[in-house]
């Protein structure tokens, strides 16, 4: 077994054998899971800031097809299907493409008051948002109603 050894050192120390010692290859293995460890970390709240930033835009595309809406059609109440399918006044373009909703983290919703038509989001229970009456639907009052998203 010695002799393996000596013999084995000698071929390394001419130069006839490269490669890495066990530490070496361990070495490396634990500075890349540290690496791994950081990343992962740092990009572990991405998720919550696309989700409030998707919010945000979300609302402002909505808002301007709204707006859009009541330019073109005074006299007429903004409805979903009136945003999604256009009117006559447009030629029957759609002022939007589809009714913007990312649950679980937020969902809008279109309703009147008082003749208005009121734009509303819901973001709570934060992670857990559906898309029903029942869900807690509150005024959407430009991008600072996105900010608890998760």
């Amino acid at each position: 077994m010695t002799n393996t050894i000596h013999n084995l050192k000698r071929h390394r120390d001419a130069g006839e054998i490269n490669g890495f010692t066990l530490i070496e290859v361990l070495i490396v293995i634990v500075v890349l899971g540290i690496l791994a460890a950081v990343v992962i970390f740092a990009l572990g709240d991405i998720t919550g800031k696309t989700a409030v930033a998707a919010c945000q835009a979300d609302g402002v595309t909505v808002t301007t097809a709204i707006a859009d809406f009541n330019a073109q059609n005074a006299k007429s109440a903004v409805t979903t299907a009136g945003l999604l399918n256009g009117t006559s006044a447009n030629g029957n373009s759609p002022y939007i493409q589809s009714w913007p909703s990312n649950t679980p983290h937020y969902a809008f919703e279109l309703s009147t008051a008082a003749g208005r038509p009121v734009l509303k989001v819901s973001i709570t229970p934060a992670g857990a948002v559906v898309a029903s009456a029942q869900a807690n639907y509150k005024p959407y009052a430009g991008p600072a109603s996105c900010l608890g998203v998760s």
